[in-house]
């Protein structure tokens, strides 16, 4: 299946538009398109005790476990809306559950980050090299 970096990054600009960011203003949305064509998204979510703060990747990827899923993660985009913002990378945090997601079923998904005009491409396995993951916990 091919997946449209246009129209994903479009998707996690939508999400974005959901985003509750009352307190950086940085708000950020996430689509993730999976191997049957579904695209599951997500919008940052903070909180005023911050570590309780839910990245949109996180939400998106609660979501589309909560959904079933279990792998057939091809393509992941990230979008901030924040005024001169660059591109946006997921976080360590979020790089390790997108990982996760990606062993599951054995890919190794594209990541498309946005922001503003700018969007760069990029591996999952090259932002998170030698990730941990499920296979690690075997005997």
């Amino acid at each position: 299946m091919t997946v449209s970096r246009e129209k994903l990054l479009k998707q996690a600009r939508e999400a974005a538009a959901h985003a509750y960011a009352p307190y950086s203003q940085f708000a950020v949305g996430a689509a993730l398109a999976f191997e049957d064509g579904a695209v599951v998204t997500g919008a940052n979510v903070e909180n005023a005790s911050y570590g309780l703060s839910l990245c949109a990747e996180a939400l998106a990827l609660s979501k589309a476990m909560n959904e079933g899923r279990r792998g057939g993660l091809l393509a992941v985009a990230v979008v901030g809306l924040a005024a001169g913002q660059g591109a946006v990378t997921p976080c360590g945090r979020c790089r390790q559950m997108l990982s996760e997601m990606a062993q599951l079923g054995g890919t190794d998904p594209v990541v498309w980050s946005g922001g503003g005009d700018e969007a760069i491409e990029v591996r999952l396995s090259a932002l998170l090299p030698m990730a941990f993951g499920p296979d690690n916990l075997k005997d």
